[in-house]
Order: C-alpha cells, then sequence, then structure tokens
C-alpha cells in the first residue's frame, strides 16, 4: 500500500472527514515521526512496531563497475521492529 491508498482508505472510512483533511491528518503524523527520528528519538506504535535510527560506521567500498575502491561515509539508517501482535497476525495463517 502506498500513501496516496491508505489516504484513499481512510476517507472512505470516515465520511465525516474530507479528502483534503485525511491527507494533511497523514501528513502531519509521518512528519512528526520523521522529526522525532531526525532528532535521534524512537517511534513506537503498540502492537505494530517501533522505528528507530541505527549508525552505520564510515567504510570502505567498491565500485562494482570499475573495481575501484571508494569510502563510504558514515550514516544513520531507519530501522523497523516488528511489534508482537502484528507478528502473530502475520503469521496466523500458518503459511509461513
Amino acid at each position: 500500500m502506498i500513501k496516496s491508498e491508505m489516504i484513499e482508505k481512510l476517507a472512505a472510512e470516515n465520511t465525516h472527514l474530507t479528502h483534503a483533511e485525511v491527507e494533511r491528518l497523514v501528513n502531519v503524523i509521518l512528519g512528526k515521526m520523521t522529526d522525532a527520528l531526525s532528532e535521534g528519538g524512537r517511534v513506537e506504535l503498540r502492537g505494530f512496531g517501533a522505528f528507530s535510527v541505527r549508525s552505520r560506521p564510515a567504510r570502505q567500498g567498491r565500485n562494482p563497475r570499475t573495481g575501484e575502491t571508494v569510502d563510504v561515509p558514515a550514516k544513520a539508517v531507519p530501522f523497523f521492529k516488528s511489534g508482537k501482535e502484528l507478528r502473530e497476525r502475520l503469521n496466523a495463517s500458518g503459511d509461513a
């Protein structure tokens, strides 16, 4: 599901809100989550999972085309750990 599909479904389920209001709410929520993560915080949605930031150290990489060694700088990357309820719902069918 992409963001526009989620907005469409939420707007259809909440007919008392306009499409523009639902879109604004989704953008505000995602913006606040992004702000919290960019400040080094953690975002936890009970039953769904937790988003956090992990640091990757600088390293030596290799250009696959030329084989030349390149310096890859240190960076921060988002990390998601699923919640217990989400894992249970995903594995309820027994198809795992």
